[in-house]
């Protein structure tokens, strides 16, 4: 289930954004009233959305997709 850059992500569902760093490494953010703060739609690269099975949302970068 892979969403693109021009569907806006419901952060209320999401709790954890676990971003893909281009060299292998990957790091998590848990997002607890975090989601006014952060704006992935805005980066370029790929976005997995499960939020709605388990909360959680992968973002890969450009370069990393």
């Amino acid at each position: 289930m892979k969403k693109y850059l021009a569907h806006a992500i419901d952060f209320s569902k999401v709790e954890t954004l676990i971003y893909h760093l281009p060299d292998g490494p990957s790091f998590s953010v848990e997002m607890n009233g975090m989601g006014d703060l952060i704006d992935i739609e805005m980066e370029i690269g790929d976005i997995c959305d499960t939020s709605d099975i388990d909360g959680v949302v992968h973002f890969f970068p450009r370069g990393n997709a």
